[in-house]
């Protein structure tokens, strides 16, 4: 729900854990946990009269936190894009961070093909 950097599956390599799916789908919950928790409080304390304080808390319960999330995701993979052969790569899914041939997640210590498939961007797209 408020995830955010890289843990190490089975064999001990880091899968990024926070990918846009992720980030979605926390956004999702948070507001649907929001939205049934001030049902619940409005109708046991009978204060329908602050329905706009619900606004307030989807922005700092469920918008903002996906915000901060969706930053740093793209921080983190301007920093894989930049570092990586990937980044100058056809096959590369910014949006995912995810090699399209291999369908594996890129890290910074992991390339899915180790550069044996790498195609250059064309021109236009590198800039």
């Amino acid at each position: 729900m408020f995830r955010e950097g890289t843990e190490a599956d089975e064999s001990g390599s880091l899968v990024p854990v926070l990918t846009t799916g992720s980030i979605v789908w926390g956004i999702m919950f948070r507001t649907a946990l929001v939205v049934f928790l001030s049902f619940v409080i409005f109708y046991m304390f009978d204060l329908y009269k602050f329905v706009w304080v619900v606004l307030f808390a989807l922005w700092f319960g469920a918008a903002y936190p996906g915000w901060r999330q969706f930053q740093i995701f793209n921080e983190r993979v301007k920093k894989i894009a930049e570092s990586t052969l990937c980044g100058s790569c056809v096959h590369f899914e910014k949006s995912s961070q995810l090699c399209k041939v291999y369908d594996e997640h890129v890290t910074q210590e992991y390339i899915p093909c180790e550069g044996l498939n790498w195609e250059p961007l064309p021109y236009e797209e590198s800039k």
